[in-house]
């Protein structure tokens, strides 16, 4: 989380939401990410911090990202802190004819033509990755994300969390699916950006392994069984060593260790902070009820496979709460009996258990199924570009406001 660590499980969060920049009238991208910093920054900069809430780039140039500036210390208020800073962009982005966009894929980007990779500090990496993986494509420059970074101060923590978090991970396409539309149509997915994602480094398959990240007993044993074989794997493609670092790591909820947390990654940005902060706090509830072993205990937990939880999670991004758990020991690691259930009733029963972390916003979350069900019984599977452009403008309408959409 930061050089305070360490910070024990659940004393403090780190939240990241990113956010396309594109032109105020058309919506099209625009790749001024580096002209926005410049703007705030008085300078050429990658980040910008001035308050709870920072700006940084990321890989493309279209992308902002805006973060918790350090830990924060509860999740409360968050989301209004987010929205003055949301408010602060669009100051800046107004001058430029531009603004940002809300949601974790632009609906009719070609990334074929229009992805522009950052081109200052950090090149280096963007250009490795770029040199292998080739980053023109969905699963590089069109997936806007919501991350949650949650502390542990030791080894004992970190193992409880990590197995509470590979529980909990194929449920949140369920509750975040937000990305129903790429190339100006309908995929057939709630979850889109999570399907690029997933594929997008198949050539170096040791860096997002199934996703869902394999159980480990300790630190030591992470570092053994999944930073180690990932560095080996792509050693002979990046002889210079500029991917050598943590952050190689594409499972969807990764070790960081220098900042002593655990980073969850496979949840799609939302309409608003408002919902984005309902989003995290549904998932810290149900991480904290499984971590204190409310819902299951820790050896229920720590005997499910990846193989079950990688292909539940792989269901949950074209069914969304649709989606049945139907494996027994899944049922039973998330506390929910022996029936067969839906995503959505394991989340109304979770969040029905998770006490004051289930607010009025996170009850409305769940109730209304993921945001990509809203988007597609407006717009339907064939809509045309200006019928996708007003049904984002009512997603830029939702941002502005800070409101559900």
């Amino acid at each position: 989380m930061s050089e305070r660590s360490p910070l024990h499980a659940f004393t403090a969060y780190g939240i990241e939401i990113e956010y396309a920049i594109v032109d105020r009238d058309s919506l099209d991208v625009r790749p001024i990410a580096d002209t926005l910093l410049a703007a705030a920054a008085g300078h050429e900069t990658n980040e910008f911090a001035d308050g709870p809430i920072a700006w940084s780039n990321e890989l493309s140039l279209h992308v902002i990202e805006l973060k918790t500036n350090g830990p924060a210390p509860t999740l409360d208020g968050l989301d209004a802190l987010f929205a003055a800073e949301v408010r602060r962009v669009q100051g800046h982005l107004h001058a430029l004819g531009a603004r940002i966009l809300p949601g974790p894929m632009h609906p009719w980007m070609d990334p074929l033509t229009e992805q522009r990779l950052w081109p200052h500090e950090m090149n280096e990496i963007y250009a490795a990755y770029d040199r292998i993986f080739d980053c023109k494509g969905h699963g590089w420059a069109n997936l806007q994300s919501m991350h949650i970074n949650l502390p542990f101060a030791n080894d004992a923590e970190f193992v409880r969390l990590h197995d509470a978090i590979r529980i909990a991970l194929p449920l949140l396409p369920a509750l975040a699916a937000a990305s129903p539309y790429a190339d100006g149509r309908a995929s057939g997915l709630l979850d889109t950006r999570l399907e690029t994602y997933r594929l997008n480094q198949r050539r170096v398959p040791e860096i997002a392994g199934a996703v869902v990240p394999d159980r480990v007993g300790s630190i030591a044993e992470y570092h053994e069984r999944i930073l180690e074989p990932m560095y080996r794997a792509i050693a002979s493609l990046d002889p210079d060593g500029v991917l050598h670092g943590e952050w190689l790591n594409s499972r969807g909820a990764i070790a960081r260790f220098e900042r002593g947390a655990i980073e969850i990654r496979v949840l799609d940005a939302q309409e608003s902070p408002r919902a984005d902060l309902a989003v995290a706090r549904a998932v810290v509830g149900l991480v904290k009820d499984l971590y204190e072993e409310r819902a299951s205990d820790a050896r229920a937990q720590a005997a499910v496979g990846t193989e079950a939880l990688a292909a539940l999670f792989v269901r949950s991004l074209r069914e969304g709460e649709a989606t049945r758990i139907e494996e027994p020991a899944v049922l039973a690691a998330l506390g929910l009996g022996a029936e067969p259930l839906t995503m959505g009733e394991a989340w109304r029963r979770a969040v029905g258990r998770i006490g004051q972390e289930a607010d009025r916003d996170v009850w409305r979350l769940v109730e209304r199924a993921p945001l990509a069900r809203c988007l597609l019984a407006k717009a339907g599977a064939r809509p045309d570009k200006p019928a996708l452009r007003e049904l984002y403008a009512g997603m830029c309408a939702a941002l502005d406001e800070n409101r559900f959409f």
